[in-house]
Order: structure tokens, then C-alpha cells, then sequence
């Protein structure tokens, strides 16, 4: 989750393909359009995000991440809006402006995932 890409580097199996930006999307028509490959994208942002909130993992960033996954996102959900689900899930559970919703926010942009809010979330589109 922290370095999406760098899993391994090999004779037999090659270099590790995941990207950990956006930048470096596969575009692919196998795997579903790349769900595998591409998953070091948000499995960094989640990295990011906990990293910047602290304490355990699971504690708040798991918490954000769990709510969104069960409870937000519909199967052919893409990566934004993964992104503002999170975030939106964040504020709600710990505040406009909080630490949390900073982090998740920042971290989804560090992986270059844009983040568009909905005007129930409290921001204008």
C-alpha cells in the first residue's frame, strides 16, 4: 500500500506493474478494466490518508474506508468517486474540516484521484 509498484522486481515474472498515481493508469480491457493492476491507486491514497490521521489504522482510516466500501459505492463506482464517497464519509463521521477529512481529501489528490464533493456534502459543485 505504501509503494504500489515496487512489490517486486524479477527475472521470471518482471517488474511489479501496479501504479501508485493516476498518471501511470493501465488502461486494459482485461481484468475488468484493470481493477487489480490498478488498485495500488487507492490502496496508497488509504495509506496516505491513515498515515496523515495516525493512531491505528483501522481506528479512523479503516473506519472511513469500510463505511464507504459497504455503504457508498454502487460496483461500477470509478476512482473519483471513490474519492469524494470518502471524503464525504469522513467529514460526516468526524467533521467539516476535521484532521480526517483533510487527510482523506489530500491524500486522494496526492494520488492524482480528484475529489468533487456534492452539494449534500456540504460544498457547492
Amino acid at each position: 500500500m505504501k509503494a504500489p509498484g515496487t512489490a517486486y522486481d524479477d527475472d521470471v515474472l518482471g517488474k511489479d506493474p501496479q501504479p501508485a498515481h493516476m498518471r501511470d493508469f493501465v488502461k486494459t480491457q482485461d481484468d475488468n478494466g484493470g481493477v487489480h493492476v490498478n488498485c495500488g491507486i487507492p490502496n496508497r491514497a488509504f495509506y496516505l490518508a491513515a498515515t496523515a490521521i495516525g493512531g491505528f489504522s483501522w481506528e479512523k482510516g479503516g473506519q472511513i474506508w469500510y463505511d464507504t466500501l459497504t455503504n457508498e459505492l454502487r460496483p461500477d463506482a470509478n476512482f473519483a468517486t471513490a474519492a469524494s464517497r470518502t471524503v464525504e464519509v469522513a467529514r460526516r463521521r468526524f467533521g467539516l474540516g476535521s484532521k480526517e477529512e483533510r487527510a482523506v481529501e489530500g491524500a486522494w489528490k496526492k494520488v492524482g484521484v480528484k475529489v468533487r464533493l456534492t452539494p449534500r456534502a456540504g460544498r457547492s459543485p
